[in-house]
């Protein structure tokens, strides 16, 4: 084994305890390291600890001609800017050869949200059946206090108050954080929990759970999402982190408080909130469009 082997190993351990990074996205980060060591390899270098700035611009600059995104590009940059910045913390280097690099930037894809009366026809209509009741419950849920899909089906429930309104979830890098839950999610939460008990596990600590009795996957969560769309003939594909986008625009578009909506769904840097504001300006720019007489245009116009 060799010492870079040793080292992404202590690395990797690093990233699963002590940041508790999620099981993806430790595997994002190593796959990108194992994609720099090939690069030290073709380079004749030792190893990664041989790096210069120099040679992390080239890296960068050959993974952009193999056709990775600026996206990508910038996670890429973060895995090793973060694997260095360990390797300091450890004492096994002085400086981090990626600190100053920057990727190419690309353009910002807006999030697709849902207007508001697309989500009320989303979440509208009632059912008896239990695994219909329990779908409500989550999909009221995120929507109401704009959980990500993996915080929804982590709930335990200890983590819900009910009665004071309140949910207590663990986000990115084991950040907890308590959000209220709004009227409509309680009561289709409270429709769930007193059928729940007919299919959990008698020790199944999670909220939701499948017809097993078992944690709900989120994949069988998105699964569902796609089916009541198809079923309440929304016309368009839906997935669970829509209804997260829908949260923070439509509580941006009433309240144009963002720091406030930061809170909300966890965010660590304000710059990932500010791409709501985007989508409130698209929707201002459309009702100005339609609305205005000076905007719309005249007949003649489209004909010429």
């Amino acid at each position: 084994m060799t010492d870079d082997d040793a080292w992404l190993r202590r690395y990797e351990s690093h990233l699963r305890h002590e940041r508790r990074l999620s099981p993806q996205t430790c595997t994002h980060y190593l796959r990108d390291l194992e994609s720099l060591r090939r690069f030290c390899e073709t380079r004749g270098l030792p190893s990664c600890r041989h790096l210069d700035a120099g040679h992390v611009r080239d890296f960068v600059a050959q993974r952009h001609r193999e056709g990775l995104s600026p996206r990508s590009l910038q996670r890429l940059l973060a895995s090793v800017r973060s694997f260095f910045d360990f390797l300091i913390r450890e004492g096994d280097l002085a400086l981090n050869p990626a600190a100053d690099i920057r990727p190419p930037k690309g353009a910002r894809k807006l999030p697709a949200v849902l207007d508001v009366d697309q989500t009320a026809a989303l979440l509208s209509g009632a059912s008896d059946d239990p695994l219909e009741c329990r779908d409500r419950a989550i999909f009221e849920l995120i929507y109401s206090s704009g959980l990500r899909l993996a915080e929804v089906v982590g709930l335990d429930l200890h983590d819900l108050d009910l009665n004071d309104g309140l949910v207590r979830v663990t986000g990115k890098g084991a950040k907890t954080r308590v959000l209220p839950v709004g009227r409509v999610a309680r009561a289709a939460v409270d429709r769930w929990l007193r059928l729940r008990s007919g299919l959990a596990r008698t020790t199944e600590p999670a909220l939701f759970v499948s017809r097993q009795g078992t944690r709900l996957s989120a994949r069988s969560v998105q699964a569902r999402l796609i089916r009541l769309a198809q079923q309440q003939g929304l016309g368009q594909p839906v997935h669970p982190h829509m209804l997260r986008h829908s949260f923070a625009s439509h509580l941006l578009e009433s309240s144009g408080d963002l720091r406030a909506v930061q809170e909300l769904l966890g965010h660590a840097d304000i710059s990932t909130t500010q791409i709501y504001t985007h989508l409130d300006f698209q929707h201002l720019a459309k009702v100005y469009d339609q609305a205005h007489p000076r905007a719309r245009r005249k007949p003649t116009d489209e004909a010429d």
